[in-house]
């Protein structure tokens, strides 16, 4: 186990802050256009792919018990994406839309570079900061959220899917057999929905209406208000459409992520809308080196739902019998994804498998894989 002693020093922080970077591929894309533009997804998914292959699963954990006050490069890299990405998005804005040596399809390519930004790198540092008790890194989360117009995934993630993952009331577990298009559609429309239950459901707790100042929802509308006012204030409605396209791209990476890392795994009903508790072998593992140095160790991913509240530097792995394994990193998992058959033909007996191991005595799962159990008490 690393002691703080090794975690703290900046050289093993480095090489999670390697994104920063990224923002000089999108440059040279947008500035050169043509092939250039795939400079963007060649630099993350592809070339961490290669990467992983190399550089193979990385299975030392650090001290659980360590101090924010030994993690402050880590920390560092989540807080400074936000700058970093409202150039990138405001500021791209400003210049694609007066590019001429860019056609309206190399503009929209151009953007599709920064919505794997803002999608691959974003999201996932929004996603860190958000379960932080600091108020300045959740307010971090929020303006990164504001800008791929997903704000109520701070609520979803926070209030349903982490308490309820693995049940009927959590959109965002993939389902046995569920392609991942078929999954996309129906997550974009439910999870907004569950958001709002949720925090209607907490304010009702304390006696106050949904529409009460206490809900965040009103400070998700007005900072997605003001970023979309931006962007048409910087570029017009070409603007306008160049950010809602990055904003898509982000999201429909989010939630292939979010396919990945829950599909087929499900919590044992134990009656009367109870579940057992969330351990580790409810989410798929990755402890795939480079893909972890891109993601900020996401793909350990099992520890995260079994403490969530532990940072990223700290977030364990586990052997393959304690928590299911991915074949491959999330570069290569989420392509795979994107076609069903594929997919399925991989993953599929992982999941049967995994359903010998940890439920041996459950013979039949047909309600488990059509999502037909009752959905979790809530107390």
């Amino acid at each position: 186990m690393l002691p703080a002693s090794t975690i703290s020093r900046f050289r093993n922080a480095a090489p999670f802050g390697i994104s920063i970077a990224l923002p000089l591929l999108v440059i040279v894309a947008v500035t050169q256009g043509g092939w250039f533009l795939l400079l963007p997804p060649l630099g993350t998914w592809w070339l961490y792919t290669i990467l992983d292959a190399i550089t193979g699963r990385y299975t030392e954990n650090a001290d659980p018990m360590i101090e924010d006050a030994d993690l402050f490069w880590y920390r560092l890299i989540t807080m400074i994406w936000f700058p970093i990405q409202f150039v990138m998005i405001y500021g791209l804005i400003w210049y694609v839309t007066g590019a001429e040596h860019l056609s309206t399809g190399e503009k929209f390519g151009a953007f599709f570079g920064v919505g794997v930004l803002s999608g691959t790198v974003g999201i996932v540092y929004s996603h860190e900061l958000m379960h932080q008790s600091n108020r300045f890194e959740r307010w971090l989360g929020d303006l990164l959220l504001a800008t791929v117009l997903y704000s109520h995934f701070r609520t979803e993630h926070l209030l349903v899917h982490h308490p309820h993952v693995g049940t009927t009331r959590d959109a965002v577990t993939a389902r046995y057999n569920e392609g991942f298009h078929r999954f996309f559609f129906r997550v974009l429309t439910e999870a907004p929905i569950s958001a709002w239950r949720a925090e209607k459901a907490m304010l009702a707790r304390r006696g106050l209406s949904a529409f009460d100042r206490a809900n965040p929802f009103w400070r998700y509308g007005t900072l997605q208000f003001v970023a979309i006012i931006l962007a048409v204030w910087i570029g017009g409605w070409l603007g306008l459409a160049l950010f809602a396209f990055q904003a898509f791209v982000a999201v429909w990476q989010l939630e292939l992520v979010n396919y990945v890392e829950h599909y087929g795994l499900t919590r044992k009903h134990l009656g009367d809308g109870k579940y057992e508790r969330v351990m580790p072998h409810h989410s798929w593992n990755a402890d795939h080196k480079a893909s972890n140095w891109l993601l900020i160790n996401l793909q350990r991913h099992s520890d995260h739902h079994y403490k969530p509240a532990r940072r990223f530097p700290l977030l364990q792995t586990y052997p393959d019998a304690e928590a299911p394994q991915l074949p491959y990193g999330y570069p290569v998992m989420t392509m795979a994804a994107l076609i069903p058959p594929v997919w399925r033909r991989v993953m599929n007996p992982r999941v049967r498998a995994w359903r010998k191991l940890h439920y041996p005595e459950v013979s039949d799962w047909s309600a488990y894989k059509a999502g037909t159990l009752p959905p979790p008490v809530i107390r």
